[in-house]
């Protein structure tokens, strides 16, 4: 099968290489998937568990990529729950070979049905945004209507679920981003905006609630605006800056059937857009990820016509 492999943690994206791979096989309580489309976050190359093991141990040259839309070709001893030729989508095992691969070998439980009416590109691009917004939102921000909420990279793959989910449960958004990001941001339901270039981040005053995807300085800055009793939540890593008065949270998203359930009936109602910027064939990935150009939203490598 065609895959995208990588062996150079250094290189990132430009070491990228299409290859022909065995196909995997489906081990117990796995599904083998005919991988339709995939989705890939650049910034997961950085992440230890692209190159070894739970172990330690070297597993390169490895299959990156963790978010999938496709169907079902076999089932490993003892899989319940999923049948052959079901349309899927999920989130796949951080230290296993990935999604940008024709196929891919993926726990049942890390996946969801995906509808017949919702496009496979689509599928691709909710596991990884969709989940994190979730579960930073609800899982460990606990959002409630009424409260206020401070979303950095709003108008990004994740900003934008976090902005719309946090929208539909009732609360009010200031997103934050570049000076070009700001209609965007607006349109997916933010009500103010922050240019973090010129704008003054503590000019927003206290939220209840901080969703960071930055890091650093703004992470500092943004918990010294979390009110008492509020949440900081990142995936930038530890926290650097602690409320005063509150929580930090840092996570690492988790697959969820049910989750992925809820996010994907909101996409077939219109209650949720998703944000996808680039689609491109397997055999363009490489040039697709490697690109001079900023792409606004989720690059989407679409496997299968």
């Amino acid at each position: 099968m065609k895959a995208i492999v990588v062996t150079d943690q250094a290189a990132g994206t430009a070491g990228m290489t299409l290859v022909e791979r065995p196909e995997p096989e489906a081990a117990g309580n796995d599904v083998l998937v005919e991988v339709h489309a995939s989705g890939f976050t650049p910034g997961e190359l950085t992440w230890p568990s692209n190159w070894a093991d739970r172990l330690g141990r070297d597993r390169t040259p490895s299959i990156p990529g963790h978010e999938l839309a496709g169907v079902v070709s076999a089932l490993g001893y003892g899989t319940t729950g999923l049948s052959v030729g079901q349309r899927v989508f999920g989130l796949t095992d951080w230290t296993r070979d990935g999604t940008l691969a024709e196929y891919a070998a993926v726990e049942a439980r890390n996946l969801a049905p995906l509808p017949g009416d919702v496009d496979f590109t689509v599928g691709a691009s909710l596991p990884i945004s969709g989940l994190t917004a979730w579960q930073g939102l609800f899982d460990h921000g606990r959002l409630r209507a009424g409260q206020s909420i401070l979303v950095h990279g709003a108008a990004g793959g994740v900003g934008s679920m976090v902005t719309q989910l946090a929208r539909e449960a009732g609360a009010y958004i200031i997103g934050t981003g570049r000076a070009a990001d700001r209609q965007t941001a607006l349109d997916f339901g933010a009500q103010e905006f922050v240019d973090l270039r010129t704008d003054s981040l503590e000019d927003v005053g206290g939220v209840d609630l901080v969703f960071d995807v930055i890091g650093g300085d703004i992470q500092k800055r943004s918990a010294e605006l979390v009110r008492a009793g509020g949440t900081l939540v990142t995936i930038a890593g530890p926290p650097e800056a602690r409320p005063a008065d509150g929580l930090a949270i840092d996570f690492v998203v988790e697959s969820d059937r049910a989750q992925l359930g809820e996010i994907v009936r909101r996409v077939r109602d219109g209650r949720l857009r998703t944000n996808i910027g680039n689609i491109a064939t397997l055999d363009d990935a490489v040039a697709a990820f490697n690109s001079t150009e900023r792409v606004k939203g989720k690059t989407i490598i679409r496997v299968r016509p």
